[in-house]
């Protein structure tokens, strides 16, 4: 795949074009041609050792970084994918089934979006429908019944904002799940690789572990929407981005978050391979921490976890 440059990267595109130019009609050892080279070294850690949020999430957006079935595909064997929720259909924003890590057979629930047209309106964009998060709690219940570890894959700019998942009752079917993780038997691992979109991503979220990708974010709301709201404008989303503190920076600062999972220079999609072999290393090892954690420890771990986020105050006012 020919990966598309963003914005913010146009003068590195155009220096590489430069040096390009310069070596195909010059000596490699050539002055100018090394300076460039140095320049355009020192430009490209300047712009990625510096990004701003919205440049994170751009990269986050972007067409080529690696989805959550590619990670299936080169992390794990045996993949079984299971289907429906028994109640209403199959969710196809929301894949999910059995497969091995290592040597840890696991559940595996994951967001996935496309990379055409016609998979990104199979796959709704990756914004899953209530029978998505009803499959991936039933596919949760059978792997308490196993005693079988969760690994989620979250990456969707939010559930489904449709007419229908509405009429099928999507926040409830998110709320469920937000209780039922909460009082799962079995170790949950969650892992924000792209998009962390508001109660789409907390319906897979609730876990044991949370980890993010280093170029990904985590949000109450997407940034277009925080500006349409306090700014009455699309164009304000870089300053939304920037209020939200959804980086992974900002929530491991704030303790939201266990760990970022570094990706290397450009984002994921510059080098798959490596993304992938430290995709498995950090799976297998958060894996080995938390399945030696007994059950009653862990669920109670869990509970204080999420129970101590946030901040808040409370006053009276006497009477006079």
């Amino acid at each position: 795949m020919t990966i598309q440059p963003l914005d913010f990267e146009q003068p590195l595109i155009d220096l590489e074009k430069c040096l390009s130019e310069l070596t195909s009609n010059s000596p490699s050892d050539d002055k100018k041609t090394e300076d460039i080279r140095k320049q355009l070294e020192l430009m490209r850690t300047d712009l990625y050792k510096n990004l701003t949020a919205w440049q994170r999430i751009q990269i986050a957006r972007h067409p080529a970084r690696p989805y959550a079935l590619d990670y299936i595909e080169e992390c794990f064997t045996d993949f079984i994918e299971l289907h429906g929720d028994r109640l209403f259909g199959d969710d196809q924003a929301m894949p999910a089934g059995l497969a091995k890590i290592g040597n840890h057979h696991c559940v595996v629930l994951m967001q996935q979006k496309g990379r055409s047209v016609k998979e990104n309106i199979k796959r709704t964009f990756g914004s899953p429908h209530p029978e998505g998060y009803r499959k991936a709690l039933r596919l949760m219940r059978m792997a308490e019944k196993f005693s079988l570890p969760v690994i989620a894959f979250i990456d969707t700019p939010g559930a489904y904002p449709g007419i229908g998942a509405e009429e099928r009752h999507i926040a409830e079917a998110i709320a469920v799940n937000l209780r039922e993780m909460m009082l799962l038997k079995t170790p949950i691992l969650s892992i924000i690789i792209g998009e962390g979109g508001s109660g789409g991503a907390l319906g897979i979220g609730v876990a044991d572990r949370v980890l993010m990708m280093e170029n990904s974010y985590y949000s109450v709301i997407s940034p277009e929407g925080c500006a349409a709201i306090l700014w009455k404008h699309r164009n304000h989303r870089a300053e939304a981005a920037d209020a939200l503190k959804l980086t992974a920076a900002d929530l491991s600062e704030f303790e939201l978050i266990d760990s970022v999972i570094p990706e290397p220079m450009g984002g994921a999609h510059r080098d798959p391979k490596a993304v992938m072999a430290t995709m498995s290393q950090t799976i297998l090892s958060t894996l080995e921490e938390i399945t030696k954690i007994p059950m009653d420890k862990l669920l109670h771990q869990r509970y204080a976890k999420f129970r101590k986020m946030g901040v808040f105050s409370a006053y009276t006012t006497s009477n006079k």
